[in-house]
């Protein structure tokens, strides 16, 4: 197998001459060092994530620059394959890529096909028209109220676990959408009272549209955004965890995630299967 030296400085309260490096070796399977590449599949709709700047109609978002870092530490090019969102799990299976990163959430269903680097944690928030912010001081004011998100995501589980839990006799009245798009399209037309977004996107999006929404509370469920990479290939799991923790140690990783706005949504660490 290949290996890939990677240093990492290690900073505290020490003097330059007390600083220490660490040196280790990450493995690469055979036929990715031999290729010179690896194969990451991508949906580039989900910003900050992943999506194609407008301007240039390159791939941009945390997701590239994290990728492209992470190639750089394992000495191989990144090759990009767009796909659709029903051919992520296909294509880990078949070996048609070596991994998935593109915002894709760690669940324990999907353990069975991939196992996943979890490298950012994030979590389902509700947000409201920004013109109605002062109906929904706190999350019990949509107790009874028309709330919609993706119907391809988990949040309609999580909202209605949230809502039998704090509703009672009242439950959020729950809408499903085709996307995160037409949750926001529903919500501005008047249709839902509130939305359900990822919290790791909705300050961007916020930023896209100035005046237009507000959140409500927090995040009301936990998640972990992962690095999608078949099962058997231990290998590669063990490089991607590797060089994912040697980005944290050297700042680039909070370098990345101060520029796209999800600095709390920091790991302190790289997790594998994390997700629930």
């Amino acid at each position: 197998m290949k290996r890939v030296l990677v240093a990492a400085a290690l900073f505290g309260a020490m003097t330059v001459s007390a600083l220490s490096v660490q040196a280790w070796a990450i493995e690469l399977p055979p036929e990715i060092a031999k290729r010179g590449s690896i194969k990451i599949a991508l949906v580039p709709n989900y910003p900050p994530m992943e999506f194609r700047d407008p301007a240039t109609n390159t791939l941009s978002g945390f997701d590239i620059d994290l990728g492209e870092a992470i190639g750089r530490k394992l000495g191989v090019k990144i090759e990009w394959t767009e796909t659709s969102f029903a051919e992520f799990m296909p294509s880990i299976s078949t070996g048609r890529v070596d991994a998935i990163l593109s915002g894709f959430t760690d669940y324990a269903s999907r353990h069975d096909i991939a196992s996943f680097v979890d490298y950012l944690r994030s979590g389902p928030k509700f947000f409201v028209q920004q013109s109605r912010a002062s109906e929904f001081k706190d999350m019990a004011a949509l107790c009874g109220k028309k709330v919609g998100a993706s119907r391809r995501t988990m949040f309609p589980a999580e909202i209605d676990k949230w809502s039998q839990k704090n509703c009672g006799s009242n439950p959020i009245q729950f809408v499903g959408t085709d996307g995160s798009a037409d949750a926001r399209t529903q919500l501005r037309q008047g249709r839902i009272d509130a939305a359900v977004q990822g919290n790791e996107t909705l300050p961007y999006l916020m930023d896209l549209e100035p005046g237009t929404y507000a959140p409500v509370g927090d995040p009301f469920a936990t998640q972990f955004t992962g690095i999608a990479l078949p099962v058997k290939e231990k290998a590669l799991q063990q490089a991607m965890i590797e060089a994912v923790d040697a980005l944290i140690v050297d700042g680039t990783y909070k370098t990345l995630l101060a520029k796209w706005k999800l600095t709390d949504n920091a790991l302190e660490k790289a997790t594998i299967n994390a997700g629930q």
